[in-house]
């Protein structure tokens, strides 16, 4: 999972601003289509529910690779719930997270925005080999591997714009390190990639509807 786990105070006040009001602004729109909606769908409610509760208990588990890494279910948020409901899924999942010390509050505006590229991407991915793929298995690994991968060049690139506050290191040993933990972070999208293929085969075994009501 793409997350920026950065203390507050490491990004400067006017960049802490764009990316909390970018999110928010992105949130009101998906608000808005929500409310269009003649009805809630319960179904929907019920699972982004889940998913909530699945993916704050397992972002706080951290894999013995490189310091410690861990799965984010944003690909899998997004093929069970679709962009709209899985951006408030990820902006909660942030907050909570955001509570217990998992990264900085103010780093919540800009972890949304991460977590919400790799949910868009997947969902776009995983409709549109739809046509193409029959294979549902092949089909979430794609859409997984892609998003997260798109997850880890936006986290670098709100980094490599925001700065780091309070270090000694130049913009070119900044960018040398954020190669380094990309690198780690898309060699564990493989993992979570066949994690996801498998947890959609089975779904798409025991309830395809779950993945049709999208």
């Amino acid at each position: 999972m793409a997350h920026i786990h950065l203390a507050d105070g490491s990004f400067s006040l006017f960049w802490v601003i764009v990316w909390w009001a970018l999110a928010l602004a992105i949130i009101g729109a998906a608000i808005l289509l929500l409310r269009r909606q003649r009805k809630p769908d319960n179904r929907r409610i019920t699972t982004a529910g889940f998913c909530v509760a699945a993916a704050f208990v397992l972002s706080q588990i951290e894999l013995p690779i490189a310091g410690g890494v861990h799965i984010s279910l944003t690909p899998l948020i997004a093929i069970l719930t679709g962009p709209v409901i899985g951006l408030f899924i990820v902006f909660i999942t942030n907050i909570l997270s955001a509570a217990i010390g998992h990264g900085g509050w103010s780093m919540i505006g800009a972890n949304t925005l991460v977590n919400l590229s790799e949910v868009l991407v997947a969902f776009a991915i995983w409709r549109g080999l739809k046509p193409f793929i029959e294979n549902i298995f092949v089909r979430a690994v794609t859409a997984t591997l892609c998003g997260l991968i798109l997850g880890n060049f936006v986290m670098m690139g709100i980094i490599a714009l925001s700065g780091i506050q309070g270090v000694s290191l130049s913009m070119e040993e900044v960018i040398t390190g954020l190669f380094l933990v990309a690198s780690v972070n898309i060699a564990v999208a493989v993992i979570e990639a066949f994690m996801t293929g498998l947890v959609v085969w089975y779904i798409g075994k025991m309830r395809p509807d779950l993945l049709d009501s999208v």
